[in-house]
């Protein structure tokens, strides 16, 4: 997994609540357990047509958030159905960061899990954060995860709180697996112990 540090970026404001997995990523396209090709399909049924065309009012179709790497919105980011490839579609874009009210619980976890940073911030603040990035591509916005600030284009450093652990697994890049293999000295060494006293299990 790829550490996130700090990011300074292009911002795409999306005024919605409760924007759920499903509209992240429609159910039809979940066809692979790859963790890459998604994101052409992100927020499908807001970026085509029916006929398979861009929706040009759509943030995501408009220049400069064709490139967005944060992504603003509102209340209750990742609710409906458990779906880790919600994250994947994300990421895949080239969204790193996510910055709401809140967030649905299982898309909170799986997105720390994935190299995506979810960022909880008031929502007046998420409104002024839309309203910076609506000034396009040179109102760029800086999320610091080291100092923990979100940086406007005025230079104003806002705050935010993260899980000590969370922070410090993604400061590293270390998804589960990754966390896992610290202690591989430890577990080579249980397991020659083990070889040694209980051959028959290793059979």
């Amino acid at each position: 997994m790829e550490a996130f540090t700090t990011l300074t970026g292009i911002a795409a404001p999306m005024p919605k609540a409760n924007v759920d997995t499903d509209q992240i990523i429609p159910a039809r396209f979940l066809k692979s357990i790859s963790r890459t090709g998604f994101g052409k399909n992100l927020f499908a049924n807001f970026r085509y047509r029916e006929d398979g065309s861009e929706n040009p009012d759509f943030v995501l179709n408009q220049e400069p958030y064709r490139k967005a790497e944060i992504l603003i919105a509102f209340e209750n980011f990742g609710c409906g159905s458990s779906r880790e490839h919600a994250p994947w579609a994300l990421l895949d874009f080239g969204i790193r960061c996510v910055i709401a009210p809140d967030f649905a619980d299982i898309f909170h976890n799986n997105s720390f899990k994935n190299g995506v940073l979810p960022v909880k911030l008031p929502r007046e603040v998420c409104a002024q954060l839309m309203e910076d990035a609506k000034m396009g591509g040179n109102a760029r916005i800086t999320v610091d995860l080291e100092r923990q600030v979100v940086v406007r284009p005025t230079g104003e450093e806002i705050p935010f709180q993260i899980d000590p652990l969370r922070r410090h697994l993604l400061l590293n890049g270390l998804d589960d697996i990754g966390q896992t293999m610290q202690h591989a000295g430890a577990i080579d060494g249980f397991e020659a112990k083990q070889k040694a006293a209980q051959p028959w299990l290793y059979g």
